[in-house]
């Protein structure tokens, strides 16, 4: 599938291997009102998308139902914090899905993997990509 693919510049790459702590994942409601989660259940699957675990997911579920975009925060062992924005899909079944199950925590549920396609990226103020 084509979705005019934008990749992670090098150093997003390189400073996503230093992440510290949980990421912070955000999506909008069909009015507009934001939500936001910690999560620790991601993995970069490759320079386009990331895969995101829905563990325990309530508005986020929702919100990605209604169609929402998706931004994930993190910050780097050396505190440079890095934004990523993209579109959603929600895969309950399938091979991404099967993969996810592999890497997320056994004693957790793992409802869905959820995929964020890679569409800009943010350092501070400064877009990257």
């Amino acid at each position: 599938r084509n979705r005019n693919m934008t990749v992670l510049p090098q150093t997003v790459s390189e400073a996503w291997e230093k992440r510290e702590g949980p990421i912070v994942f955000g999506t909008v409601d069909a009015k507009g009102t934001p939500n936001l989660v910690y999560m620790t259940c991601v993995k970069k699957v490759a320079e386009d998308r990331f895969v995101l675990v829905d563990n325990f997911f309530n508005k986020t579920r929702a919100n990605i139902a209604a169609g929402s975009k998706g931004s994930m925060a993190f910050i780097t062992d050396e505190g440079k914090s890095f934004q990523v924005k993209g579109t959603l899909e929600y895969l309950p079944s399938g091979p991404v899905f099967d993969d996810m199950k592999c890497w997320n925590p056994e004693n957790l549920p793992g409802v869905a993997a959820v995929v964020l396609h890679v569409g800009q990226v943010f350092s501070g103020a400064e877009q990257l990509a």
